[in-house]
């Protein structure tokens, strides 16, 4: 009887197995997209002090490279490109988006995922969004018009901006989980929900400040409480609906486990957008006190966690040997951001008990600096990327006509405007990458730069611009910094190297005036 069970076990395992062998000989593709995660965050990029095996597995069994870069030193402007293969700052719009904002991605532009679907794969993405949502105006009781569905993805379940605005709620293609009528949602940035609107009264963190359990924040993030955290914006009802902080990683997880389950038996892309580890940390209690470096090093233990059973759901499907998984981030580390700090130095410091999350570059989240959007990228694909190290020139915008290239899709004319076909360098075979790279900044050292192999050219803006379009930012300086010998950008060599200057001032400028590709 013992040995028929193991028989049986055998044969189930083995349909389990067989039916998710993708009869096209087409690569799953994974994009683990983190958070406010940097540069020397991770243990294969130096980090002493916190553990990230799995991260590190993950490079170790692929290809890291070590000048990859988010497009933006902010996140909705990265995911931008990242999804239109556009950089961010030709669209006035691209900023940093609130809860309520109308989605950025227009269904008429040609994205990531519909490149993916005329290949013929199957699309989800589980996580944040924070690329809007609707058409200007948004009925959350209801199903909402302008979704991730909207642009490609066959499946959606995200956090509709950020885990420190409203509204604190998972919607899944289009809807609003485990909303319950009885208990309208309503959600406003600009003023106080009036008492006569129906749903449930979270409390107002400015008329009662003892709500507030969690993080003391500043005054923008000092709207409704949730969960004892004040959050940016103001919302009612929709309790059934809430997500719990302390569970929002395994919750996106098993989502995105459930996504490879039910499509393993075709080519998918899933885009795995994690919330670790964006403020306020809210790390499970099993991974409380991992670290020496509390909630924001705790929560990236929790982020590994996630990566490896990402890997293990990839192991168990039985699609390990052709999958590609990507790692990244979608800007440079922040200590204390919003006034949510467990402990941290200030914002402007570097290093937080012995630990700097930008590694030897200078500066993160919100800074034209290297620190904003050098970040961790990881490409593993087994017995097809020959491990490595790697120190192209790398965008994550390029990774649209990138795939495009692996897929032999072309790319409609008018799509992807600045994303360039860097297969070769993704898979290893080419060390040199893109020949410019222009990165972008919006906050405390606002600016637009332009790398060219060991050269950076920097026009700096004038601080605290949010919301202009970059053409009527005004210049207040310029910088040219040659990080082989001075990586931490120390020093301004502008006036010494006068032709260098010249040559990426021009660069920049026709880099401003006109995209990056041509397509026919």
């Amino acid at each position: 009887m013992e040995s028929t069970f193991k028989l049986l076990a055998i044969f189930l395992f083995g349909i389990l197995f067989t039916s998710c062998k993708v009869k096209e000989n087409k690569p799953n593709v994974v994009i683990i997209y983190t958070d406010d995660v940097g540069f020397g965050d991770i243990g294969v990029y130096g980090s002493e002090l916190i553990p990230t095996p799995n991260i590190d597995a993950l490079a170790n069994n692929g290809l890291r490279f070590t000048d990859a870069h988010s497009v933006a030193a902010t996140c909705s402007p990265s995911r931008y490109s990242l999804f239109t293969g556009e950089l961010a700052f030709r669209n006035p719009k691209a900023a940093i988006l609130q809860g309520d904002s109308e989605m950025l991605i227009k269904p008429e532009q040609y994205t990531l995922a519909n490149l993916f679907q005329d290949a013929g794969y199957k699309t989800g993405i589980v996580g944040k969004w924070h690329l809007g949502l609707g058409d200007g105006t948004i009925d959350w009781n209801n199903q909402i018009n302008l979704t991730p569905n909207s642009l490609g993805f066959d499946y959606s379940y995200i956090i509709p901006a950020t885990n420190d605005r409203v509204p604190c709620v998972y919607v899944e293609n289009g809807a609003v989980v485990n909303l319950s009528p009885e208990d309208p949602l309503t959600v406003s940035y600009w003023k106080r929900i009036p008492e006569s609107v129906k749903g449930t009264q979270y409390p107002d963190a400015r008329l009662e400040p003892e709500a507030v359990t969690l993080y003391k924040s500043d005054g923008q993030h000092s709207c409704s409480v949730i969960n004892g955290v004040s959050r940016i914006g103001y919302m009612k009802g929709g309790k059934s609906a809430l997500w719990s902080d302390e569970n929002m990683a395994e919750d996106l997880y098993l989502k995105a486990k459930d996504f490879m389950t039910n499509n393993c038996k075709s080519p998918f892309l899933l885009c795995f957008t994690t919330s670790d580890i964006h403020a306020p940390r809210i790390p499970h209690p099993r991974f409380r006190g991992a670290t020496t470096l509390g909630y924001r090093g705790d929560n990236m233990v929790q982020l590994d966690w996630c990566v490896g059973e990402v890997m293990r759901a990839i192991n168990e499907l039985g699609i390990d040997d052709n999958t590609i998984v990507i790692f990244s981030s979608d800007n440079g580390p922040i200590y204390e951001d919003g006034g949510y700090e467990d402990g941290c130095v200030a914002m402007t410091e570097e290093v937080d008990r012995g630990h700097d999350a930008s590694s030897i570059y200078t500066g993160g989240k919100y800074r034209i600096w290297e620190g904003g959007t050098r970040v961790p990228f990881i490409i593993n694909w087994p017995n097809k990327i020959i491990p490595g190290v790697s120190d192209a020139l790398i965008s994550q915008a390029d990774l649209f006509a990138s795939f495009a290239g692996m897929l032999n899709i072309d790319v409609p004319t008018d799509a992807a405007p600045d994303s360039r076909n860097l297969w070769p360098s993704l898979i290893g075979k080419d060390s040199k990458g893109a020949d410019i790279l222009i990165e972008q900044a919006t906050g405390l050292k606002p600016g637009l730069a332009i790398r060219k192999a060991q050269w950076k050219y920097v026009e700096l803006h004038k601080p605290h611009t949010w919301g202009k379009p970059f053409e009527q930012r005004p210049v207040v300086g310029y910088e040219l910094y040659n990080l082989e010998d001075d990586p931490e950008e120390k020093n301004n060599v502008v006036d010494q190297y006068l032709d260098k200057t010249e040559e990426l001032k021009n660069l920049l400028l026709k880099a401003k005036q006109s995209h990056l590709v041509t397509r026919e």
